[in-house]
């Protein structure tokens, strides 16, 4: 537990230090097009899969919006695999493609392929998901969101719906696919808000690989291990709509018997909430394409960015459901 708090601690630090910072490195500069016969620039991506319909819609808003820009999109399905994502970026290397985009399944293990990109000359992105990678200089900027923030945004509705009460509150928590930033980082972003007070017990944490189906599964295993459930913390809203049919088959009322917190901002959650089975939706962005190309653009041809992008995004609740639905792309 010592080290697990030690490397989030570290990580935490290397977070804060990267929002401010611009890349430092000189940059290299590529004639676009060597992986094309049009003298486009391409752009390697590969995607972590297709788990959710978050993930589904960043694909659409990748490939609409590398079309838009006149970007040769070279484009490779992990399937949720770690193997599948290394093989794909050293067949993008061995490709020349100009610039390579990609969105880890986990945080570890990434060193040694992106030192094959950097010796190829061939600068890195990271979209969406983080690596921990202690040498920063393998990829040129990161763009997506702040999972620990998002996790922090959810402990907060749940601290001040619980305002003022002493009774013992019991939650249980649907961890994203292990290993992965936005499941650590939200489990300890929500961890670090609900803390400091005692009448917050999480009496059960699983994966459900941010899918629908496992997110049903591991809630009927909760609600069979535990007769006293509260609240549910789901790291996205496929695994919420999940837990929300198994919590309906129990006999029990979402959002009213158990309160259901969840994390993305799909539309189908947003229509849970308007039926009042999803309490509190933490938005997480994934319409990256537009910014994914202007920055493969920028680092291609040289030039500095930011070592970090953020996107924008909000906290929306039953009361904002029903007029935010008509407005949501995903």
């Amino acid at each position: 537990m010592a080290h697990r708090a030690l490397r989030i601690i570290a990580a935490a630090a290397l977070a804060g230090s990267v929002l401010t910072a611009c890349t430092t490195e000189p940059a290299t500069t590529r004639t676009t097009g060597k992986g094309s016969s049009d003298g486009k620039l391409v752009l390697g991506f590969a995607q972590v899969g297709a788990e959710s319909g978050w993930r589904t819609a960043n694909t659409k808003s990748v490939r609409e919006a590398a079309e838009k820009a006149g970007i040769t999109l070279k484009f490779s399905d992990a399937q949720q695999k770690q193997e599948n994502q290394i093989k794909a970026i050293r067949t993008f290397i061995q490709q020349k493609v100009d610039v390579i985009a990609f969105s880890p399944v986990v945080e570890s293990g990434w060193d040694t392929v992106l030192k094959e990109a950097r010796n190829a000359g061939i600068p890195v992105i990271l979209t969406d998901r983080a690596v921990d990678s202690q040498d920063t200089s393998l990829y040129r900027t990161f763009l997506g969101s702040d999972f620990v923030k998002e996790g922090q945004e959810a402990g907060k509705w749940l601290v001040k719906v619980y305002e003022g009460s002493s009774a013992p509150v019991n939650l249980v928590e649907l961890q994203g696919t292990t290993g992965s930033a936005p499941a650590n980082d939200r489990k300890a972003g929500f961890a670090d808000v609900i803390k400091g007070d005692p009448k917050f017990k999480i009496v059960a944490s699983q994966t459900g690989d941010f899918t629908r189906a496992k997110g049903k599964e591991v809630m009927q295993a909760f609600l069979k291990s535990h007769k006293d459930i509260d609240v549910l913390y789901a790291h996205n809203d496929d695994m919420a709509l999940g837990a929300i049919q198994a919590i309906e088959e129990a006999g029990e009322k979402p959002g009213v018997d158990i309160k259901v917190i969840s994390v993305d901002g799909i539309k189908d959650a947003f229509v849970a909430m308007r039926e009042k089975k999803i309490n509190v939706v933490v938005e997480c962005n994934p319409l990256l394409g537009d910014q994914l190309m202007e920055l493969a653009k920028k680092v291609a041809a040289g030039e500095n960015v930011p070592r970090r992008v953020e996107v924008k995004e909000g906290v929306y609740t039953q009361d904002q459901a029903a007029a935010a639905l008509p407005s949501r792309q995903y």
